[in-house]
Parts: C-alpha cells; structure tokens; sequence
C-alpha cells in the first residue's frame, strides 16, 4: 500500500469517526456517568468493534453477508432491537446516568465496554460504510502490511478521537456542568439510539 493510499484511508476513517452520531452520544453518557475511565473504555471498546468490521471487510465476509439477505437481515433486526432497548432505558432514566448519579453510583467498566462495543457491532450502517468505501483499499492491499494498516487505521484513529472527546469533557470545568443536565444528556442519547434503531428497520 503506498502513502498515498493510505493517507486516503486515514482521511476517511478521520471524516466517520468525526461524524456526530450514537457512537458520540454513548461516549458522553459514559464519560458524564463514570468520568474520565469508563468514557475512555467506552471509546476503546467502540474502536475495537470498528476493527471487528475493517477485518470482516478485508477477508470479505461483509460482501458474503450481503450477498445473504436473511442473515443479514437478522443480524440488524437483533441489533436494532438492542440499541432501541438501550434508548428507551435512558428515556425512562433506568439504568440512564441521571439515576445513577442521583442515587451516588458511577458507571462500571463493564456497562461502558458493553455499550461501546454494541453501539459499533449493532449498527448495520458501519458494515455498509465498510463495504461502499474499503473495497478499494482492500485491492491496494496486497501483503500483510498494507492489510494490517487496513484493520488498525479505522481502530486507533476511531479509539483516539473518542479519547480525545472523553478527556475533553471530563475537564474539571466541563463535568460538573455536564453532570448538571444528565436528565437531557439521557434524553438525547434515548432519542438518537431509537431513531438509529428505527432507520435500521426501515431501511432493510
């Protein structure tokens, strides 16, 4: 793979991971839930399943689970319902970061890794981003160099600019103001988890 290519890929890994989305939202329930650790382990767990999908791309199983339309049909009606449930938990604040600081709990790694890890997995649009922009990359990767920059460019660039957000907001001037609008915090994240479940069903 030359440079030029691989600046190409890491332009466009750059440009999805810096879209505002769910991915962004869960990283901020998090990092408002449980400070500066749990949204860095959300990040991380959210960049691991980004590489899941650059890797499933390169060995071409994303075009085959196209090519299966039941299969992958399931796969984001499973995922779908999943991130809906995790959305109307926040609305209803069980389980939402507003409850748990009222009641002096903080987020436990294991929620936030779970969570950052589905958010990446359960989103079908991510395996279709993979499959209309990495084909190709996949073509100029012809040793195993170039197929490692493939599944670790969108992983550490995904997993950095979530750090970068976690430690933005769990400044000591940020998180005390954040903390003060959990309830909205949660309100948002429930409604743009829904709707990102909601477009998933209607466009199978």
């Amino acid at each position: 793979m030359s440079v030029s290519v691989w600046l190409s890929l890491l332009a466009i890994c750059c440009l999805g991971a810096m879209s505002p989305g769910p991915s962004l939202a869960m990283v901020v329930r998090h990092t408002l839930g449980g400070g500066r650790g749990k949204g860095i382990v959300c990040a991380w767990a959210h960049s691991i399943g980004i590489g899941v999908y650059a890797l499933v791309t390169l060995l071409g199983l994303a075009v085959m689970l196209k090519k299966a339309p039941l299969l992958f049909n399931g796969i984001a009606i499973l995922g779908a319902l999943y991130l809906a449930w995790i959305g109307v938990q926040a609305l209803r604040s069980r389980g939402g970061m507003q409850a748990k600081l009222m009641a002096g709990e903080a987020t436990d790694v294991l929620t936030a890794a779970r969570d950052g890890l589905a958010i990446s997995l359960f989103n079908p649009k991510i395996m279709l981003f993979f499959i209309a922009l990495f084909s190709q990359f996949v073509l100029a990767a012809d040793n195993l160099t170039g197929q490692s920059l493939i599944v670790l460019t969108p992983l550490l660039v995904d997993g950095l600019w979530y750090t970068l957000i976690a430690l933005l907001l769990s400044h000591p001037n940020v998180l005390p103001r954040l903390r003060e609008k959990a309830g909205l915090i949660d309100k948002i994240s429930g409604v743009v988890l829904i709707l990102l479940a909601a477009r998933v069903l209607w466009t199978l």
